[in-house]
């Protein structure tokens, strides 16, 4: 038996579902539940699967055997352990991302976080504490949301795992990072993260797991992972909703 509560919402959400029917996401047609999308859209992202380098995440066009990493990991090794990401950044994936942080879709976190939560398994096995990539306060104080910390939130939820939104500051108001170069990247988020002495103990020798919605040059993440190796943390994995690659070879 239905309580009166769960009657009354059921009533609203079918009222709400009259006058404002689900649409998907990406192009806007109907679709059978809200927070979706339709099956062309479904089909056109690009989901990361094996083979990829075990530590960037770029796709292998053949499989070179497990364990294996690219010539982009080995000539230039990145500070955190492993990168983990769900789709690559194509214009699908750009408007998810863009309703989400834009448009306030708060709707598409549970999505996104689950879809994060399958592809991240194995560093979420390892992990111990997650921690979402910080807005400035003055960026946080215009969008009124951190979309990394609200995924965050339920990707930590989801995997039983602590989440601290408040240990790793972001001190500098950076520029937006679309546009600029790999060199313009990295010397714009270059000391912008900072965890605070008396914050220390929450990373001290600790795995953690940083949360950002994409993964482009790496500049943001490699900051971000420094500030917390610096606190004392033990290791660091990145996982990301996209990220930015073309097939290794």
């Amino acid at each position: 038996m239905l309580t009166q509560k769960q009657r009354t919402l059921t009533l609203l959400r079918l009222i709400g579902d009259l006058l404002f029917p689900p649409i998907c996401t990406s192009c806007g047609i109907g679709i059978g539940k809200p927070a979706g999308l339709c099956s062309s859209c479904w089909s056109e992202l690009r989901f990361i699967e094996r083979p990829f380098c075990d530590i960037l995440c770029l796709p292998f066009s053949y499989d070179p055997g497990e364990g294996v990493v690219s010539a982009k990991a080995i000539a230039h090794p990145p500070p955190f352990e492993k990168l983990r990401s769900v789709v690559l950044y194509d214009d699908r994936a750009r408007r998810l991302v863009s309703a989400l942080k834009y448009r306030d879709r708060l709707d598409l976190v549970p999505l996104m976080a689950a879809w994060m939560v399958r592809a991240g398994r194995d560093i979420i096995a390892e992990s111990d504490v997650v921690i979402p990539v910080p807005l400035h306060k003055r960026h946080l104080w215009q969008r009124q949301f951190n979309q990394s910390a609200e995924i965050a939130r339920v990707i930590a939820r989801n995997s039983g795992l602590n989440f601290d939104p408040g240990t790793l500051d972001r001190v500098k108001p950076t520029k937006k990072q679309v546009g600029l170069g790999r060199n313009q990247r990295r010397e714009n988020v270059r000391g912008a993260f900072r965890v605070a002495p008396e914050r220390y103990d929450r990373v001290m020798a600790k795995t953690v797991l940083l949360i950002d919605d994409v993964f482009t040059t790496g500049s943001t993440v490699a900051s971000a992972t420094k500030a917390l190796k610096r606190a004392g943390a033990k290791s660091v994995n990145v996982l990301t909703f996209a990220r930015v690659a073309a097939f290794e070879m």
